[in-house]
């Protein structure tokens, strides 16, 4: 639920308002009781880093690939002739 908040009371506790909005609270602004604003967080956006560990658990693969033993295998399948 958002909360209303003067206009006065935004630019005196600027701080302290974002400060509630970046841990989830909304706000709407008013001048002269009517609203005017509503300040609320960003909705959160997807990661474009996956951590090593959590693509491991999301795709259930256990063994780890050795870089050295893969390229090997490449050189070893691919022609390198071009």
């Amino acid at each position: 639920m958002a909360k209303s908040i003067p206009e006065r009371e935004l630019r005196n506790e600027n701080a302290k308002v974002i400060d509630a909005v970046a841990n989830g609270a909304t706000f709407i602004v008013t001048r002269n009781g009517e609203p005017v604003a509503e300040i609320r967080p960003i909705q959160s956006v997807r990661k474009t880093f996956i951590r090593r560990q959590d693509l491991t658990r999301n795709a259930g693969v256990r063994d780890r690939i050795d870089p050295d033993q893969f390229r090997r295998d490449l050189d070893n399948t691919v022609d390198q002739s071009l």
